[in-house]
């Protein structure tokens, strides 16, 4: 299933900052970022539920916020996209 992440992460103090790096770096292990607070994760179900309690262990819950969109398995429909960045297909071919 498709899964849209996006976060917003209080870093006002230093501590918010390290926070702010580690969701980051949780959602980039998971999927593929395609704005500055915004991940597209094609995940299985244990994995979004790992994701979820991955990043509840991290955020602040007093401070900071982050947002779950499940677009399922027929995503494709669901995503459009208009603007520079070039879209990319997360279950087509990766070149590296």
């Amino acid at each position: 299933m498709m899964v849209l992440i996006t976060y917003d992460v209080d870093t006002t103090t230093y501590d918010g900052q390290k926070r702010l790096h580690k969701v980051a770096k949780a959602c980039v292990n998971y999927g593929q970022r395609v704005q500055e607070s915004v991940f597209e994760c094609v995940l299985e179900p244990y994995q979004y539920t790992e994701l979820k309690d991955k990043l509840k262990s991290i955020m602040n819950i007093e401070k900071d916020s982050i947002r779950f969109y499940n677009l399922g398995s027929n995503w494709k429909r669901r995503v459009e996209h208009l603007g520079a960045k070039k879209p990319y297909d997360p279950e087509g071919v990766i070149i590296t």
